[in-house]
């Protein structure tokens, strides 16, 4: 559909993804045209028909979240918004589903393509551990486990506090390599991705893909920190039949 994105990586073939982009869709601006927050400010109705198009171009059942930057993980449900900010499942064509624009959408499978999960990693919810619950909800061994980490702000455009790098380097002390010196006093760049490795290799996970993005200059994406009133994108992972 449009531009939107199919993760390459070495998914089994039974693992189905796809991230959305701002294209496809009939949200007027500033949320031109894919918009899929029900959150934002955008009309309900425009958001319904573009979820309802989303799940009838890729035929499965998304799963929604009630975001809230932390760590709780649930099991997949499209009946029902359950807060939290990752999911997981091992049945078939229900879509384990985050929105972002400008966090970190984090997909994961295991090699035998049995179970699918997602997460939604600001850097809080990064720094509290997100990753870590829901590779432990997967319940895959680590060597089993392959990641993609979908369009996130880069490295050049994440401007933090000092706080956030403490944050960090308090828990993995190499995680200062993430962070540079920005042209303002106590200020940093961030690398997320280069975050969300460490601590994914912290966990023996070693096989991560994707992380090659920036929403904020890419213009296929929405980008809070481009723009605050904006949409959201879905990144989507499931298990076909």
């Amino acid at each position: 559909m449009h531009d939107w994105l199919i993760p390459q990586w070495p998914a089994p073939a039974k693992v189905k993804t796809c991230v959305t982009t701002r294209s496809g869709g009939i949200s007027a601006a500033p949320y031109d045209s894919f918009n899929l927050g029900e959150h934002v400010g955008d009309d309900p109705k425009a958001v319904v028909k573009n979820r309802q198009r989303l799940v009838s171009l890729l035929g499965c059942k998304p799963s929604w979240l009630q975001q809230v930057h932390g760590v709780a993980v649930v099991e997949a449900d499209p009946a029902h918004v359950l807060e939290a900010d990752a999911s997981w499942t091992h049945k078939p064509n229900i879509a384990c589903t985050v929105m972002t624009a400008d966090c970190l959408p984090v997909l994961f499978c295991d090699r035998a393509g049995t179970r699918v999960a997602a997460a939604h990693a600001g850097w809080r919810g990064l720094a509290a551990g997100v990753l870590e619950a829901t590779l432990a909800k997967l319940a895959v061994p680590a060597d089993q486990v392959l990641v993609w980490l979908g369009p996130a702000i880069g490295p050049q455009a994440f401007e933090v506090g000092a706080e956030v790098r403490e944050a960090f380097v308090a828990q993995h002390a190499q995680t200062a390599g993430a962070f540079q010196p920005s042209a303002h006093a106590d200020k940093y760049m961030a690398d997320i991705y280069q975050l969300a490795r460490i601590r994914l290799a912290a966990c023996g996970v070693e096989a991560v893909y994707g992380g090659d993005f920036c929403t904020v200059t890419d213009p296929r994406f929405f980008s809070y920190r481009r723009s605050a009133q904006t949409g959201r994108f879905a990144s989507l992972i499931w298990l076909g039949n």
